[in-house]
């Protein structure tokens, strides 16, 4: 008696053609993940060049910045006095960038602060000492 292999193509009973279309169907979920992750990482990077924001290897050896409700709102009301007129009150970006989720050390963030960005952001080395650039970079780090 021989067996009629069409039962296994038909996609209405449950078969290697059922199963087939299941895979398919996965293998292009994956596939269009994969892209949407790839296409997300091309923008960050690109987006991240614009608002200087490079990510820096120094980050895993380096001891973050102290920080304390105390020391934040110290930096924010230096923020105030010394940044909000560029970054806005509320560090959204308003003639400079957002300074919400910046994705950089933070000695990146205190090398920017007391060296500025050539015909972008004044240095504000004569400005502000250590402790009040330690405050400052802990105010931009508790910014979410």
């Amino acid at each position: 008696m021989s067996k009629d292999n069409s039962d296994q193509t038909d996609p209405s009973k449950p078969g290697l053609a059922r199963g087939a279309g299941i895979a398919l169907a996965m293998v292009a979920a994956l596939a269009g993940l994969a892209a949407s992750y790839g296409l997300s990482l091309a923008l960050r990077m690109e987006e991240s060049k614009v608002s200087h924001q490079q990510p820096t290897p120094e980050a895993w050896f380096e001891t973050p910045t102290p920080t304390s409700p105390a020391l934040v709102a110290q930096g924010r009301a230096l923020f105030l006095n010394s940044c909000a007129h560029c970054h806005g009150a509320d560090a959204m970006g308003d003639e400079g960038p957002d300074l919400h989720r910046v994705e950089v050390s933070d000695r990146y963030i205190s090398n920017i602060i007391t060296h500025g960005i050539k015909g972008e952001m004044p240095s504000f080395s004569k400005k502000l000492g250590r402790d009040e650039i330690v405050r400052l970079t802990a105010y931009v780090r508790s910014l979410d």
